[in-house]
């Protein structure tokens, strides 16, 4: 212990293991029960089972809200005879299922339905495989050409469905248009104004053309994303092995990328029957209503002839065969969710 000029005292260095022996003596804490601190009161905790649906909920309302209320009343509507005069003076007229029995035993919605399903068909067909050839390309170019390839498909699918839809018209445009132009350049007679949309059948070509340009980014970009997760050592042993391009595709890239290529067509299918704003607004179901799909159908029924009721039988039944085509598919899916 030292003693400054002021006189007060102050430990010196060699007080230090006599600070540390008395620390050391000092008797540890009780080694009781500890108290366990109550949360309080005035603040209650959510069960942990009711928070994943309280979060879910707002989502949930919405879509009963867009969806399923509007749904309802389709239904409803469609049990109705709904035409110009009973929309005028609101009256409310029940005819049971006479819209279902006098729509299935019309030729005219045989004859849409059995379009629009084959149309479907063709248009899926195509874009898967133009999507998938696109996205095993991109999977291979270089930096610079991928990123090309890229925004190219990215701006073909950005495109605004009435813009996409007028450029089309434009190029086939009978006196102005660049296919009749190109046609002639190459030496082919007949297409000096040659009408490309002289026929339902032909329409319909125009508008597959139209929605496989527009539907075919989504593939390929979305395949390159997934050929991006499978490990370059397949591709190694698959080479070793001697297995060709085709041989791989289908033992290397389609197994890892089956539910790719599921849920895309699901996707696809969807897309494609339900499209309505390509179809009427390349010729509006005609000519003759020879390129009408069963959206176009039920749209012409109740906005172009005021059969409302008729309508919404139309699509109401647009649903039942949508569901009963996507069946295979949900089965697809669950089995495989089983399997994993």
């Amino acid at each position: 212990m030292t003693v400054d000029s002021q006189g007060t005292a102050t430990a010196g260095p060699q007080d230090a293991p006599g600070r540390a022996a008395a620390q050391s003596q000092t008797p540890p804490p009780p080694s009781g029960p500890k108290e366990v601190l109550q949360p309080s009161r005035g603040r209650r905790s959510l069960p942990s089972g009711l928070l994943p649906y309280l979060l879910v909920a707002p989502a949930l309302l919405s879509m009963a809200v867009l969806l399923l209320y509007p749904l309802i009343r389709n239904v409803i509507l469609s049990f109705q005879k709904l035409d110009r005069k009973e929309f005028i003076t609101r009256e409310t007229v029940w005819t049971g299922f006479d819209n279902y029995t006098d729509l299935l035993s019309d030729s005219h919605f045989w004859d849409v339905a059995l379009r629009s399903v084959v149309f479907t068909a063709v248009n899926v067909i195509l874009i898967m495989a133009i999507g998938t050839g696109l996205g095993l390309l991109l999977n291979r170019l270089g930096k610079k050409m991928r990123l090309v390839l890229s925004l190219s498909l990215m701006f073909a699918w950005a495109m605004p469905i009435v813009a996409s839809v007028t450029v089309f018209r434009w190029l086939f445009d009978e006196q102005f248009g660049v296919v009749n132009w190109l046609m002639r350049t190459l030496g082919f007679s007949g297409y000096d104004q040659h009408n490309w949309f002289e026929t339902g059948f032909s329409s319909l070509v125009i508008i597959l053309v139209l929605l496989v340009w527009g539907s075919v980014p989504f593939v390929a970009l979305n395949m390159y994303a997934g050929l991006t997760t499978i490990g370059t050592e397949l591709y190694e042993a698959a080479k070793m092995d001697g297995a060709s391009g085709w041989r791989t595709f289908w033992a290397v890239v389609f197994p890892n990328l089956k539910s790719f290529f599921m849920i895309t067509t699901f996707l696809e299918i969807i897309w494609i029957f339900k499209a309505f704003a390509q179809v009427y607004a390349m010729n509006a179901g005609g000519p003759d209503r020879g390129s009408e799909t069963l959206p176009v159908y039920a749209y012409i029924e109740g906005v172009g002839q005021f059969h409302y009721g008729v309508a919404a039988a139309i699509s109401i039944l647009t649903i039942v065969m949508l569901i009963a085509i996507m069946s295979f598919y949900f089965r697809l899916i669950l089995k495989q969710e089983e399997e994993l």
